[in-house]
């Protein structure tokens, strides 16, 4: 079985991925347990508050920090100087290249995520999903109203 990841994400990033499509790749400090193929559903962090869509993973990468910017500075939608202040202190990044994104119809606000899963707390940097917890983001973000 695939892994799900639920990432959070800033919204200015978000709209590089969703919109623009010029985020090719997202970056971490900590590597999450993904493979190619595992869908990474992206919660949009405040003022946002939402789960806007999702993307499977190409593939993931570690390197020094040096090697992961000439690697990722066309596809990151990140300057330089976001770069190396995001890695200040560590020595080793990580990239998680996507393919296949998808904006649902109907994001799901912070509010309706709370009425479908008690306790909800959206992540601050990432969670694993069950598959009937992305069966139901599924189906509450492709209903059509």
């Amino acid at each position: 079985m695939s892994n799900i990841l639920l990432l959070s994400i800033r919204p200015q990033y978000a709209n590089k991925i969703f919109q623009e499509k010029t985020k090719k790749v997202e970056l971490r400090r900590v590597r999450p347990r993904l493979e190619n193929d595992d869908i990474v559903v992206v919660y949009v962090s405040s003022p946002r508050k939402a789960v806007v869509g999702y993307f499977t993973v190409k593939k993931v990468v570690r390197e020094p920090i040096g090697d992961l910017w000439e690697r990722v500075k066309d596809k990151a939608g990140v300057t330089p100087e976001e770069f190396y202040n995001y890695y200040r202190g560590v020595e080793q990044g990580v990239g998680i290249f996507f393919k296949q994104i998808k904006l649902f119809n109907n994001p799901i606000d912070l509010e309706s995520l709370r009425q479908c899963f008690y306790n909800f707390r959206p992540p601050q940097s990432y969670r694993y999903l069950n598959s009937m917890d992305w069966d139901i983001i599924r189906d509450l973000a492709e209903c059509n109203f």
